[in-house]
């Protein structure tokens, strides 16, 4: 991945979530301002999903050592804080796709940025070659779909003539189908491999069909197309397989770590400090949660970490504290690429939250979920570990991608989860595919202490009377 992207200048990298689109990319960068490929005067920008560009890209800088020398800036907060951060000196800068085209505005011809990366670049397949067209789209009031054929029109006016090197990196290039490449690729190479504009990508490869719509019809591939198409763009695009680099007897294990939110943190550290946690901020009402012991404490923590609490003794209220995780399995489930993904909780508000939030979800404890999900009908599947015991099989019939959405002190219930989908069942099922599990921890949380004793062989009273002493 690093050779690829210091040879091409435009290009596309095509790759999973945890096979290391991000390091590559910043080992190539660094490996081409110390040998004086790029101008280290003109700074790099990253555009991504608010969360990527936030945590995700100044996360991976601070994880190595080999990016001390380094610095980014992720572009957030209000207009004036982000003109602010603009004049810190940096070698990078990240931002969200929500707010490029604000970046866009202010600089235009001024534009600063040589090298512009695109992270989940299919966010940009809404594109289309007109401006009349975005902005039409423009005033599609709340249309989503819109709303991104407006941002990425607006990137497009700087793509080429404003920018020396752009690098797209996905891991689901074409979610849809083979019409999202056209987007994505014009930014590589200004419709020289698929075409000038879009109609002319669709006349050349599709035709209309009536079979499934009467009315409109939908549009169709023709005989053949699905080759052209990956012929024509192959020479821009590098594809990484797991199962080229990995070992697939093993799960291939992601950390996706997510901060709390000030006012989730400040509720975090009372509980700690105090035992106790004020209700006044959640519900506008007086009166608190009063924490009687060390493991009530805990639990109350991975509940804070998880993004709720209970606000009741006989735990049937629970109030929202954050989403961070809620958006951090939205990216997930984004990278899946349509794929079944099963995801494992700790509390029932974890359920229900997650329920809520992705329509496509079903609990898999009971027996009409687990069916849906079987059958390819739900492509979320929602269940607590202690539910998915000896006895359930058949999910790695539609499943290989794993999610910890909560986390609790058993390892072996873990395990026994992990093995309903894992590498021998797949194996089982005549599947040359790897299993993908992905934890989604809460930093600084009690969240890191129930990793290391799942992963460090330590016992649960070990790691909680250090963590003591650590929260002192």
């Amino acid at each position: 991945m690093v050779e690829w992207v210091r040879r091409h200048a435009r290009n596309g990298l095509w790759a999973g979530m945890g096979i290391g689109k991000t390091s590559s990319v910043l080992v190539a960068l660094d490996w081409m301002r110390l040998l004086g490929e790029i101008d280290v005067r003109n700074p790099t920008l990253v555009v991504g999903p608010m969360r990527v560009a936030r945590d995700t890209w100044p996360e991976e800088v601070r994880k190595w050592d080999e990016f001390r020398d380094l610095t980014i800036v992720p572009l957030t907060g209000t207009p004036d804080e982000r003109r602010l951060k603009l004049q810190t000196v940096a070698d990078i800068y990240t931002i969200s796709y929500e707010l490029a085209p604000w970046l866009v505005e202010r600089y235009l011809e001024k534009w600063p940025f040589r090298i512009v990366i695109a992270d989940e670049s299919d966010r940009l397949k809404g594109f289309r070659e007109k401006s009349w067209t975005a902005k039409r789209q423009q005033s599609i009031g709340n249309d989503k779909k819109g709303r991104s054929g407006v941002r990425a029109y607006q990137l497009s006016r700087i793509a080429h003539n404003l920018v020396d090197r752009w690098i797209n990196l996905t891991g689901t290039p074409a979610t849809a189908g083979l019409q999202d490449l056209w987007g994505q690729t014009w930014f590589l190479d200004r419709g020289e491999r698929l075409g000038s504009t879009f109609g002319a990508f669709q006349r050349r490869y599709f035709r209309r069909s009536w079979d499934a719509d009467p009315t409109h019809g939908t549009m169709e591939l023709m005989p053949g197309a699905d080759q052209w198409i990956r012929d024509a763009v192959n020479d821009i695009h590098l594809t990484i397989d797991p199962k080229d680099y990995f070992n697939l007897q093993e799960p291939i294990y992601n950390r996706l770590e997510v901060n709390l939110p000030a006012g989730a943190r400040k509720l975090y550290k009372q509980a700690r400090k105090e035992m106790y946690i004020g209700l006044e901020e959640l519900l506008g009402q007086p009166g608190g949660i009063n924490i009687v012991n060390a493991g009530v404490l805990a639990q109350k923590c991975l509940q804070l970490a998880n993004g709720a609490i209970y606000s009741d003794p006989k735990r049937t209220a629970w109030v929202k504290v954050h989403d961070e995780k809620l958006e951090a399995l939205d990216s997930i489930i984004h990278e899946a690429s349509g794929a079944s993904v099963l995801v494992g909780i700790n509390f029932r508000h974890d359920r229900e939250r997650i329920l809520r939030a992705f329509p496509q979800a079903v609990d898999i404890a009971r027996p009409e979920g687990l069916a849906a999900f079987k059958a390819g009908k739900a492509t979320v599947g929602v269940a607590h570990p202690k539910s998915m015991g000896h006895g359930i099989d058949g999910l790695q019939l539609v499943c290989h991608h794993l999610v910890y959405f909560g986390h609790d002190w058993k390892t072996g219930e873990r395990l026994q989860f992990l093995e309903r989908v894992g590498p021998m069942r797949q194996f089982q099922a005549g599947f040359e595919r790897p299993l993908f599990v992905t934890d989604i921890v809460a930093r600084d949380t009690e969240d890191e202490n129930v990793m290391r004793v799942h992963h460090e062989n330590r016992s649960v009273m070990d790691v909680l009377l250090e963590s003591a002493k650590r929260f002192k």
